[in-house]
Protein backbone atom coordinates (compact mmCIF):
# COMPACT_ATOMS: atom_id res chain seq x y z
CA UNK A 1 0.00 0.00 0.00
CA UNK A 2 1.14 3.73 -0.89
CA UNK A 3 -0.39 6.32 1.52
CA UNK A 4 -3.07 4.11 2.89
CA UNK A 5 -4.37 3.52 -0.77
CA UNK A 6 -3.85 -0.11 -2.75
CA UNK A 7 -1.39 0.25 -5.60
CA UNK A 8 -2.41 -0.95 -9.12
CA UNK A 9 0.63 -1.23 -11.20
CA UNK A 10 0.10 -1.58 -15.02
CA UNK A 11 2.67 -3.04 -17.41
CA UNK A 12 2.88 -2.03 -20.83
CA UNK A 13 5.72 -3.57 -22.72
CA UNK A 14 6.61 -1.69 -26.07
CA UNK A 15 9.12 -2.71 -29.28
CA UNK A 16 8.68 0.56 -32.22
CA UNK A 17 5.34 2.02 -30.70
CA UNK A 18 5.85 5.75 -31.74
CA UNK A 19 2.68 5.95 -32.37
CA UNK A 20 0.97 4.74 -29.47
CA UNK A 21 3.34 5.43 -26.15
CA UNK A 22 1.51 8.33 -25.77
CA UNK A 23 -2.05 7.69 -26.06
CA UNK A 24 -2.10 4.73 -24.74
CA UNK A 25 -0.22 5.92 -21.53
CA UNK A 26 -2.72 9.02 -21.45
CA UNK A 27 -5.73 6.42 -22.10
CA UNK A 28 -4.46 4.20 -18.81
CA UNK A 29 -3.88 7.20 -16.85
CA UNK A 30 -7.21 8.81 -17.15
CA UNK A 31 -9.05 5.61 -16.83
CA UNK A 32 -7.53 4.83 -13.13
CA UNK A 33 -8.33 8.45 -12.05
CA UNK A 34 -11.47 8.24 -13.32
CA UNK A 35 -12.67 4.45 -12.65
CA UNK A 36 -10.05 3.61 -10.04
CA UNK A 37 -10.09 6.89 -7.76
CA UNK A 38 -9.35 4.78 -4.41
CA UNK A 39 -6.60 3.15 -5.50
CA UNK A 40 -2.64 4.82 -6.38
CA UNK A 41 -0.80 3.80 -9.30
CA UNK A 42 2.24 3.22 -11.14
CA UNK A 43 2.19 2.40 -15.17
CA UNK A 44 5.68 0.93 -16.06
CA UNK A 45 6.91 0.83 -19.51
CA UNK A 46 9.20 -2.08 -20.72
CA UNK A 47 11.22 -0.99 -24.23
CA UNK A 48 13.06 -3.70 -25.71
CA UNK A 49 15.35 -2.03 -27.99
CA UNK A 50 13.24 -0.26 -30.02
CA UNK A 51 14.69 1.36 -33.02
CA UNK A 52 11.98 4.86 -33.69
CA UNK A 53 11.00 7.34 -31.48
CA UNK A 54 9.41 5.28 -28.37
CA UNK A 55 12.41 5.76 -26.00
CA UNK A 56 12.44 9.29 -26.26
CA UNK A 57 8.64 9.92 -25.91
CA UNK A 58 8.80 7.71 -22.54
CA UNK A 59 11.20 9.29 -21.58
CA UNK A 60 9.02 12.53 -21.42
CA UNK A 61 6.55 11.16 -19.93
CA UNK A 62 8.70 9.62 -17.01
CA UNK A 63 10.01 13.10 -16.34
CA UNK A 64 6.37 14.87 -16.90
CA UNK A 65 4.43 11.86 -14.30
CA UNK A 66 6.24 10.14 -11.30
CA UNK A 67 3.38 7.69 -11.88
CA UNK A 68 5.60 6.64 -15.08
CA UNK A 69 8.66 4.29 -14.62
CA UNK A 70 10.69 2.62 -17.19
CA UNK A 71 12.67 0.07 -18.32
CA UNK A 72 14.84 0.25 -21.60
CA UNK A 73 16.25 -3.11 -22.61
CA UNK A 74 20.03 -3.38 -24.19
CA UNK A 75 18.89 -5.82 -26.75
CA UNK A 76 15.59 -6.94 -27.72
CA UNK A 77 14.77 -10.13 -25.90
CA UNK A 78 12.02 -11.74 -27.79
CA UNK A 79 8.88 -11.40 -27.14
CA UNK A 80 8.00 -13.34 -23.99
CA UNK A 81 10.98 -12.40 -22.03
CA UNK A 82 10.58 -9.17 -21.92
CA UNK A 83 6.80 -8.49 -20.63
CA UNK A 84 7.13 -11.19 -18.34
CA UNK A 85 10.20 -10.09 -16.76
CA UNK A 86 8.27 -6.55 -16.39
CA UNK A 87 5.64 -7.93 -14.26
CA UNK A 88 8.29 -9.15 -12.29
CA UNK A 89 9.59 -5.25 -11.69
CA UNK A 90 5.67 -4.17 -10.76
CA UNK A 91 5.94 -3.20 -7.22
CA UNK A 92 1.78 -2.93 -6.65
CA UNK A 93 -0.30 -5.17 -5.03
CA UNK A 94 -1.63 -6.43 -8.01
CA UNK A 95 -0.40 -5.97 -11.93
CA UNK A 96 -2.21 -5.30 -15.04
CA UNK A 97 -0.50 -6.17 -18.37
CA UNK A 98 -1.90 -4.18 -21.39
CA UNK A 99 -0.24 -3.66 -24.97
CA UNK A 100 0.58 -0.68 -26.48
CA UNK A 101 -1.23 -0.72 -29.56
CA UNK A 102 -4.94 -0.64 -27.86
CA UNK A 103 -5.70 -4.28 -28.68
CA UNK A 104 -6.13 -4.73 -25.05
CA UNK A 105 -9.17 -2.54 -24.26
CA UNK A 106 -8.32 -0.62 -21.24
CA UNK A 107 -11.41 0.00 -19.97
CA UNK A 108 -11.96 -3.65 -18.87
CA UNK A 109 -9.30 -2.46 -15.72
CA UNK A 110 -11.98 -1.44 -13.24
CA UNK A 111 -13.49 -4.57 -14.15
CA UNK A 112 -10.35 -6.89 -13.39
CA UNK A 113 -10.33 -4.27 -10.40
CA UNK A 114 -13.67 -5.52 -8.98
CA UNK A 115 -13.19 -9.00 -9.68
CA UNK A 116 -9.69 -8.88 -7.56
CA UNK A 117 -11.76 -7.40 -4.99
CA UNK A 118 -14.49 -10.10 -4.45
CA UNK A 119 -10.81 -12.17 -3.64
CA UNK A 120 -9.94 -13.19 -7.48
CA UNK A 121 -6.10 -13.48 -7.07
CA UNK A 122 -6.04 -14.27 -11.54
CA UNK A 123 -8.50 -12.00 -13.62
CA UNK A 124 -7.91 -12.36 -17.25
CA UNK A 125 -9.53 -11.34 -20.72
CA UNK A 126 -10.11 -14.34 -22.99
CA UNK A 127 -11.55 -13.13 -26.65
CA UNK A 128 -14.58 -14.25 -27.89
CA UNK A 129 -14.00 -12.15 -31.08
CA UNK A 130 -11.69 -10.04 -32.83
CA UNK A 131 -11.60 -7.34 -35.60
CA UNK A 132 -8.42 -8.43 -36.69
CA UNK A 133 -8.27 -11.33 -40.05
CA UNK A 134 -10.59 -14.26 -39.66
CA UNK A 135 -9.17 -16.86 -40.95
CA UNK A 136 -5.89 -15.58 -38.17
CA UNK A 137 -8.55 -15.73 -35.37
CA UNK A 138 -9.73 -19.41 -36.94
CA UNK A 139 -6.13 -20.61 -37.08
CA UNK A 140 -5.49 -19.07 -33.76
CA UNK A 141 -8.88 -20.94 -32.70
CA UNK A 142 -7.78 -24.41 -33.85
CA UNK A 143 -4.20 -23.64 -32.53
CA UNK A 144 -5.46 -23.80 -29.04
CA UNK A 145 -7.80 -26.31 -29.37
CA UNK A 146 -4.70 -28.49 -30.94
CA UNK A 147 -2.66 -27.66 -27.92
CA UNK A 148 -5.27 -27.83 -25.23
CA UNK A 149 -5.88 -31.76 -26.61
CA UNK A 150 -2.90 -32.54 -26.17
CA UNK A 151 -1.45 -31.22 -23.27
CA UNK A 152 -1.48 -32.11 -19.51
CA UNK A 153 -2.34 -28.79 -18.83
CA UNK A 154 -5.70 -27.09 -19.41
CA UNK A 155 -4.76 -24.30 -21.86
CA UNK A 156 -6.51 -20.86 -21.94
CA UNK A 157 -8.19 -20.79 -25.41
CA UNK A 158 -7.55 -16.81 -26.71
CA UNK A 159 -5.72 -15.59 -24.09
CA UNK A 160 -2.95 -13.37 -24.91
CA UNK A 161 -1.53 -13.03 -21.09
CA UNK A 162 -3.95 -9.68 -20.87
CA UNK A 163 -5.55 -10.01 -17.73
CA UNK A 164 -4.47 -8.70 -14.00
CA UNK A 165 -1.68 -10.80 -11.11
CA UNK A 166 -1.90 -10.70 -7.94
CA UNK A 167 0.91 -9.49 -5.98
CA UNK A 168 1.01 -13.14 -4.79
CA UNK A 169 1.24 -14.89 -8.16
CA UNK A 170 3.83 -12.05 -8.78
CA UNK A 171 6.26 -13.21 -6.52
CA UNK A 172 5.67 -16.89 -7.87
CA UNK A 173 6.27 -15.84 -11.10
CA UNK A 174 9.24 -13.93 -9.33
CA UNK A 175 10.54 -17.31 -8.07
CA UNK A 176 10.21 -19.34 -11.25
CA UNK A 177 13.69 -18.39 -12.34
CA UNK A 178 12.42 -19.93 -15.60
CA UNK A 179 14.75 -19.14 -18.49
CA UNK A 180 12.05 -19.52 -21.18
CA UNK A 181 8.68 -17.79 -19.44
CA UNK A 182 5.84 -18.72 -21.45
CA UNK A 183 2.82 -16.41 -19.35
CA UNK A 184 0.01 -18.29 -20.95
CA UNK A 185 0.88 -21.62 -19.96
CA UNK A 186 2.29 -20.47 -16.72
CA UNK A 187 -1.00 -18.91 -15.84
CA UNK A 188 -2.90 -21.65 -16.96
CA UNK A 189 -0.33 -24.34 -15.16
CA UNK A 190 0.04 -22.70 -11.79
CA UNK A 191 -2.64 -19.90 -10.87
CA UNK A 192 -5.16 -20.72 -8.50
CA UNK A 193 -8.96 -19.98 -9.03
CA UNK A 194 -9.29 -17.25 -12.06
CA UNK A 195 -12.12 -15.16 -13.28
CA UNK A 196 -12.04 -14.84 -17.30
CA UNK A 197 -13.84 -12.03 -18.60
CA UNK A 198 -14.69 -12.08 -22.42
CA UNK A 199 -14.30 -8.99 -24.48
CA UNK A 200 -14.14 -8.25 -28.55
CA UNK A 201 -10.09 -7.42 -29.54
CA UNK A 202 -10.05 -4.09 -31.30
CA UNK A 203 -7.85 -3.32 -34.43
CA UNK A 204 -4.16 -2.15 -33.80
CA UNK A 205 -4.77 1.60 -33.04
CA UNK A 206 -1.54 2.54 -35.13
CA UNK A 207 1.99 1.28 -36.80
CA UNK A 208 2.47 -2.39 -38.08
CA UNK A 209 2.36 -5.49 -36.16
CA UNK A 210 5.51 -6.85 -35.13
CA UNK A 211 3.79 -10.79 -35.20
CA UNK A 212 4.99 -12.57 -38.07
CA UNK A 213 5.28 -16.00 -39.11
CA UNK A 214 8.28 -16.45 -37.47
CA UNK A 215 7.15 -15.08 -34.31
CA UNK A 216 4.11 -17.33 -34.41
CA UNK A 217 5.72 -20.15 -35.00
CA UNK A 218 8.13 -19.70 -31.95
CA UNK A 219 5.06 -19.19 -29.89
CA UNK A 220 3.77 -22.55 -31.21
CA UNK A 221 7.15 -24.19 -30.92
CA UNK A 222 7.30 -22.69 -26.82
CA UNK A 223 4.21 -24.18 -26.17
CA UNK A 224 4.33 -27.27 -27.70
CA UNK A 225 7.68 -28.37 -26.08
CA UNK A 226 7.22 -26.89 -22.99
CA UNK A 227 4.09 -28.38 -22.18
CA UNK A 228 3.23 -30.87 -24.16
CA UNK A 229 5.04 -34.81 -25.37
CA UNK A 230 2.65 -34.99 -28.02
CA UNK A 231 5.61 -34.39 -30.73
CA UNK A 232 7.71 -37.09 -29.78
CA UNK A 233 5.34 -39.80 -28.94
CA UNK A 234 3.08 -38.85 -32.77
CA UNK A 235 7.04 -39.82 -34.35
CA UNK A 236 7.27 -42.92 -32.13
CA UNK A 237 4.21 -44.33 -32.91
CA UNK A 238 4.45 -43.51 -36.58
CA UNK A 239 7.45 -45.20 -36.90
CA UNK A 240 6.00 -48.05 -35.16
CA UNK A 241 3.26 -47.83 -38.01
CA UNK A 242 5.72 -47.13 -41.15
CA UNK A 243 7.99 -50.00 -39.87
CA UNK A 244 5.11 -52.71 -39.78
CA UNK A 245 3.95 -51.36 -43.19
CA UNK A 246 7.24 -51.58 -44.44
CA UNK A 247 7.41 -55.10 -43.54
CA UNK A 248 4.48 -55.82 -45.18
CA UNK A 249 5.07 -54.72 -48.12
CA UNK A 250 8.58 -56.11 -48.52
CA UNK A 251 7.12 -59.53 -47.59
CA UNK A 252 4.60 -58.53 -50.37
CA UNK A 253 7.39 -58.12 -52.70
CA UNK A 254 9.31 -61.18 -51.45
CA UNK A 255 6.76 -63.19 -52.23
CA UNK A 256 5.63 -61.42 -55.67
CA UNK A 257 9.79 -62.59 -56.72
CA UNK A 258 9.52 -65.61 -55.53
CA UNK A 259 6.44 -66.41 -57.58
CA UNK A 260 7.96 -64.43 -60.38
CA UNK A 261 5.34 -61.93 -60.51
CA UNK A 262 7.37 -59.37 -62.33
CA UNK A 263 4.36 -57.18 -63.15
CA UNK A 264 4.44 -56.46 -59.29
CA UNK A 265 8.65 -56.12 -59.42
CA UNK A 266 9.32 -54.15 -62.20
CA UNK A 267 11.14 -50.95 -61.86
CA UNK A 268 12.37 -48.92 -58.76
CA UNK A 269 9.34 -46.23 -58.39
CA UNK A 270 7.92 -48.30 -55.18
CA UNK A 271 11.59 -48.33 -53.70
CA UNK A 272 12.28 -44.60 -54.32
CA UNK A 273 8.46 -43.41 -53.26
CA UNK A 274 9.12 -45.32 -49.98
CA UNK A 275 13.03 -43.59 -49.42
CA UNK A 276 11.71 -40.32 -49.95
CA UNK A 277 8.27 -40.88 -47.83
CA UNK A 278 10.80 -42.04 -45.09
CA UNK A 279 13.22 -39.17 -45.58
CA UNK A 280 10.26 -37.02 -45.27
CA UNK A 281 9.39 -38.26 -42.15
CA UNK A 282 12.68 -38.29 -40.62
CA UNK A 283 13.73 -35.11 -41.60
CA UNK A 284 10.44 -33.98 -39.81
CA UNK A 285 10.74 -35.40 -36.95
CA UNK A 286 14.33 -34.56 -36.57
CA UNK A 287 13.29 -30.77 -36.49
CA UNK A 288 10.71 -31.80 -34.25
CA UNK A 289 13.25 -33.21 -31.87
CA UNK A 290 15.44 -30.46 -32.75
CA UNK A 291 13.01 -28.22 -30.80
CA UNK A 292 12.80 -30.18 -28.14
CA UNK A 293 16.22 -29.80 -27.44
CA UNK A 294 17.20 -25.99 -27.85
CA UNK A 295 14.29 -25.65 -25.41
CA UNK A 296 15.24 -27.86 -22.66
CA UNK A 297 19.31 -26.18 -23.95
CA UNK A 298 17.99 -22.48 -22.91
CA UNK A 299 16.48 -23.93 -19.79
CA UNK A 300 20.05 -25.47 -18.74
CA UNK A 301 21.99 -22.38 -19.62
CA UNK A 302 19.99 -20.54 -17.12
CA UNK A 303 20.35 -17.14 -18.47
CA UNK A 304 18.93 -14.06 -17.70
CA UNK A 305 14.99 -12.96 -18.60
CA UNK A 306 16.98 -9.77 -20.14
CA UNK A 307 19.80 -7.30 -19.80
CA UNK A 308 18.72 -3.52 -18.71
CA UNK A 309 20.35 -0.53 -20.05
CA UNK A 310 18.41 2.32 -18.03
CA UNK A 311 15.49 2.38 -15.82
CA UNK A 312 13.78 6.08 -15.12
CA UNK A 313 12.03 6.67 -11.96
CA UNK A 314 12.73 3.73 -9.38
CA UNK A 315 13.95 4.59 -5.97
CA UNK A 316 17.27 2.83 -4.63
CA UNK A 317 15.18 -0.02 -2.17
CA UNK A 318 13.12 -0.81 -5.60
CA UNK A 319 16.58 -1.07 -7.55
CA UNK A 320 17.76 -3.80 -5.22
CA UNK A 321 15.02 -5.94 -4.80
CA UNK A 322 13.13 -5.81 -8.45
CA UNK A 323 16.08 -7.21 -10.28
CA UNK A 324 15.75 -10.65 -8.51
CA UNK A 325 13.97 -12.01 -11.06
CA UNK A 326 16.30 -10.68 -13.97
Amino acid sequence: MKNGKKVISIMIPCYNEEENARPIYEAVRDELISSCPNYDYEILFIDNKSQDRTREIIEDICARDKHVKAIFNCKNFGQFNSPYYGITQTSGDCTITICADFQDPVELIPRFVAEWEKGYKIVIGRKTRSQESKVMYFLRGCYYKLIRSMSNVEMIEQFTGFGLYDKSFVETLRNLKDPTPFIRGIVAELCPERKEIEYEQPKRRAGKTHNNFMSLYDAAMLSFTSYTKAGMRIATFLGFIIAFLSFIVALGYLIAKLCMWNRFTAGYAPMMIAIFFMGGVQLAFLGFLGEYVMNMNTRLMNRPLVVEEKRINFDEDAQSNARRAG
